[in-house]
């Protein structure tokens, strides 16, 4: 029970390890636009006030969007982290150095490819990890996202409240980011030292008739004899591999209702979130200081403790099931989001009108929104590795990595993230 918990927490803080930072870099974003030529001091402005959202600016939240796309199906996961990690480290030290406006930039964006980029190679090789393990051991990585977005969340709102200058409150995150990264890589070292890891490793390599009989052992609390499993590692690894599908194969016979379900419900979040969310204004805030902590409150903090509610709730409650038709029409009824917030308080519009101006309704939508995200991706990632053969899962994993990336980069591109339908 002790290693089946170690292995547990592992894989929520290897989540929020790799999203973390992430999230950090990203909640810093406003002292990388004032790198780019704001000037004074601009803490209590939202990050997508007019003054801030320069040519340089838009790219470069762009680029942050796009990039987690690509690279996920490598398989390093120490690498990743120790390159994430000095790439954190280069930052922090940056963050003392006044740079122009230009190389700043140009900077910025290597850093921002090089994270996202490695921290995809480590999502696809943590979800590929989860896949040979149980279905409840998804949920944990998707609840360590959402636990990561909500202390981000809460690092923006101390971050306003002190009203401490924007590089010192930078410069925090970035070594907070360093500190988590580095558990992360001492809790990994230590994961191959756990037998019930172990066990599981050893079971993608054996043939299902083996796979069965360990079972039956283990859940009557008999120890599968050594001899055998030896004897029988090399036969039953060419079964199974013999018997393996390909990528396309597995998609294809499996798993691809819960691959597009989750490249769906990632496009329509992304599409709308932050891109459409933090153009709404108070209604009821006038010039006190809920016009500063509006955004960062009811967007931020609201979407990533709902989002991560979701999650975890997966971890008790898996309804409904992997083969249920439910699950797809839940999936596409979140399309309903899409106009609800278009019509919040959003000031600047071409072609929509206000319909729901009070800042509670905006609040309501976003928990609802968030809630729904982080449920249903949460059922289908963990459904996906399950509806192969062990032998398969961290395949299957992988492939509902690239998907979820997928819809990553398809939400960026969506009409309501570039603001053409409001």
């Amino acid at each position: 029970l002790g290693e089946y918990k170690a292995v547990l927490a592992y894989l929520l803080h290897a989540w929020s390890g790799n999203t973390a930072p992430v999230e950090f870099f990203m909640t810093a974003t406003q002292v990388r636009l004032e790198g780019m030529g704001s000037r004074g001091h601009v803490h209590c402005l939202p990050l997508q006030h007019p003054c801030l959202r320069g040519p340089l600016s838009v790219h470069l939240h762009n680029v942050m969007t796009l990039c987690p796309a690509h690279f996920v199906l490598f398989r390093t996961i120490l690498g990743s982290l120790v390159a994430i990690l000095l790439v954190f480290l280069i930052t922090a030290i940056l963050v003392k150095v006044q740079l122009d406006p230009l190389p700043f930039f140009v900077i910025t964006m290597i850093k921002i490819m090089l994270i996202n980029s490695f921290g995809a190679i480590l999502q696809g090789s943590l979800f590929g990890l989860a896949g040979l393990l149980p279905a409840s051991y998804t949920a944990p990585i998707m609840s360590g996202q959402g636990l990561a977005g909500f202390f981000a969340s809460v690092a923006m709102i101390c971050a306003i409240a002190s009203g401490s200058e924007l590089s010192e409150s930078a410069f925090g995150y970035f070594i907070t980011a360093c500190a988590v990264i580095i558990l992360n890589i001492i809790c990994y070292l230590g994961l191959p030292r756990l037998e019930f890891y172990r066990y599981y490793q050893q079971l993608k390599l054996e043939g299902p008739g083996e796979q069965e009989t360990k079972l039956d052992l283990i859940s009557k609390g008999e120890e599968p004899r050594a001899g055998k499993e030896e004897s029988g590692v090399s036969v039953s690894h060419s079964q199974a591999t013999n018997e393996s599908h390909s990528i396309k194969a597995i998609l294809k016979m499996y798993i691809s209702v819960l691959a597009f379900s989750v490249c769906f419900i990632f496009t329509i979040t992304i599409g709308m979130f932050p891109a459409v969310a933090v153009e709404v204004k108070s209604s009821i805030a006038g010039t006190s200081a809920w016009e500063h902590y509006f955004i960062p409150v009811s967007c931020f903090l609201t979407f990533n403790m709902f989002d991560w509610l979701g999650r975890s709730l997966t971890a008790v409650f898996m309804w409904p099931g992997k083969d249920s038709r439910w699950l797809p029409s839940l999936v596409l009824a979140r399309l309903v989001f899409v106009p609800l917030l278009l019509l919040c308080n959003i000031k600047h519009r071409r072609y929509l009108t206000v319909v729901f101006e009070h800042d509670a309704w905006f609040i309501f939508f976003m928990a609802a929104f968030a809630f729904s995200n982080g449920y249903l991706a949460s059922l289908c990632m963990c459904f996906g590795p399950k509806k192969v053969k062990p032998a398969e899962a961290e395949t299957a994993g992988a492939i509902m990595a690239f998907f979820l990336c997928l819809g990553l980069a398809l939400g960026l591109s969506s009409p309501s993230c570039s603001g053409q339908l409001c």
